[in-house]
């Protein structure tokens, strides 16, 4: 339950920092949850503006375009304000821009509603 309501606290702070993502932690905490609380998976499944999403991923594992388009668009920007606030190393920048490339590739694959 403990890691259900940190997973929900990082999807609050995410809905509010552009490149903190709000969706994939709203996933997690309906997942633990749903092994912890019933109760609070359900009122997560229920919710007005976010249980429709959570809904279509546990039932369908479908992701809207909009939530596609914006996941990109974070990573995108996350790398871009890592690489020049941090000045990393080449290898370390292109490792992340991979590792960020693979996950974009992946959610761009996922069924949209």
């Amino acid at each position: 339950m403990a890691l259900g309501f940190m997973m929900l606290g990082l999807a609050f702070v995410g809905a509010f920092v552009p490149i903190m993502p709000t969706t994939i932690f709203l996933i997690l905490a309906a997942w633990f949850f749903a092994r912890s609380s019933p109760s609070l998976e359900r009122r997560l499944l229920e919710h007005p503006r976010f249980g429709p999403v959570l809904r279509d991923w546990r039932d369908r594992g479908v992701i809207p375009r909009r939530a596609k388009i914006l996941a990109a668009a974070g990573m995108a920007i996350g790398l871009g304000l890592f690489v020049l606030l941090y000045s990393p190393s080449p290898l370390l920048a292109l490792a992340l821009a991979a590792a960020m490339g693979a996950v974009a590739v992946w959610i761009a694959s996922r069924p949209e509603a």
